[in-house]
């Protein structure tokens, strides 16, 4: 017999206690209550298994304005297990209050995750929801878009094609874009041989999340990217990705939440950066899909929008694998930790590893198919000279295991 854990709760009589770990599986994850059980496991017989699973079923009808969806199953123990599915209509109350799992207890929400229900409830996300300053500005917005988009001329309209003027007003995610605001941001250290020494500390905050995401480049780019001669040549290098750390802070960045005053923390070490950025998954996004990159579930659509708009984020959902891939070829690789309060991505210096040597054929399969590439992409790619890359693609044209299309500039290399 399973003892109790966070979705799982064992109840030797009917107590009323249920009915807040009813509200608690409804607001959050589908769960079971096995009635019949002391905390240990030990079955304690129900007499009555009919009548015990009327008054369950009429409990939760009577308690709830909004009807949880559940069901009861009486087992050949002479125990009843209720299920209770994780609902939309959140929150579901119990006695005026909402309540979650924590481990094996069952606690009620705070204020801030009882707004976040109220939210979900609603089917809305927190970008969206309306403010009440008027006197927004988007000069860094504007220019950004004239740059990326061409754009002629700035106004509303541009601002109503992405949500950020709704109704009359503008919301949430239009102030995180505005050029002055009162959110949390960044806060970067720069750190010497121990964490006792700080060489250099910025907190990015109340500024455009846009500006936030430039300056910390800038920060990058001045200590973890270096030029190299190499005979008549300056090579630019990397001491850790770049594509890789534009990645993770881009996602830091527009999936966090904002309902918390907490800072998105960048440690900047020799050998290693670390992101740690509040909010955990958003509901219905398993983590192994996540590490894998399969999808994405956007905590800040709006928010994610406009950072694809300008080019920032090229597309939902790629952060993850363009990260793997720009370790593809090093031996140690990125970590990352998710609980229910944030996500820290560890990203490990390059320059102090030695690259793999891989086979031609694990070379190609770090190739998508249908994708079309450049000599420089797939020099990154593969972290490869040039004058290797393309040893390596003649073999595989004239095997027949690479397509070239175009000449000069244009090449282009894809599968075949």
């Amino acid at each position: 017999m399973k003892l109790e854990n966070k979705y799982l709760e064992l109840k030797e009589t009917k107590t009323a206690t249920y009915l807040k770990t009813v509200s608690a599986f409804a607001n959050y994850n589908d769960g079971e209550i096995r009635f019949g059980f002391d905390n240990n496991g030990k079955i304690k017989p129900i007499d009555d298994l009919n009548s015990f699973a009327l008054d369950l079923e009429n409990q939760i009808n009577d308690t709830f304005n909004v009807r949880p969806s559940f069901s009861i199953v009486q087992n050949n123990n002479k125990t009843i297990s209720l299920f209770v599915k994780k609902g939309y209509a959140t929150p579901y109350l119990y006695k005026g209050k909402a309540y979650k799992r924590d481990d094996t207890a069952t606690v009620e929400v705070d204020s801030v995750e009882l707004k976040r229900l109220y939210l979900q409830g609603s089917n809305m996300t927190f970008d969206e929801v309306p403010v009440q300053n008027k006197d927004l500005t988007f000069e860094t917005l504007e220019k950004k878009l004239i740059a990326e988009l061409k754009i002629q001329s700035f106004n509303n309209d541009i601002l109503k094609s992405l949500n950020l003027f709704k109704n009359d007003s503008f919301n949430n995610g239009a102030l995180l874009i505005s050029d002055k605001n009162n959110f949390s941001g960044l806060d970067i250290a720069v750190f010497g041989n121990t964490i006792d020494i700080i060489k250099e500390r910025y907190t990015l905050s109340g500024i455009s999340l846009l500006s936030q995401f430039d300056k910390v480049m800038e920060i990058f780019d001045r200590i973890y990217t270096y030029e190299q001669i190499e005979g008549a040549t300056r090579i630019k290098k990397e001491r850790i990705p770049r594509v890789a750390f534009r990645e993770i802070i881009a996602n830091a960045i527009v999936h966090r939440t904002y309902d918390v005053r907490i800072n998105t923390k960048v440690s900047m070490f020799n050998d290693y950066i670390e992101v740690s950025s509040p909010g955990g998954l958003m509901y219905g996004l398993d983590e192994e899909k996540f590490l894998e990159g399969a999808f994405s579930i956007l905590r800040n659509p709006i928010v994610a929008n406009v950072f694809n708009k300008v080019g920032i984020i090229e597309a939902f959902a790629t952060g993850i694998k363009r990260t793997n891939i720009a370790y593809s070829t090093y031996e140690n690789k990125p970590k990352i930790n998710i609980d229910d309060f944030g996500i820290t991505v560890i990203l490990p210096a390059i320059d102090l590893q030695k690259p793999k040597s891989l086979k031609d054929n694990e070379y190609l399969e770090l190739m998508k198919p249908n994708i079309k590439y450049t000599r420089l992409e797939l020099e990154s790619l593969f972290n490869l000279s040039k004058d290797s890359l393309i040893r390596f693609l003649n073999k595989m044209i004239n095997n027949n295991l690479i397509e070239k299309e175009g000449n000069s500039k244009a090449t282009k290399y894809y599968l075949k």
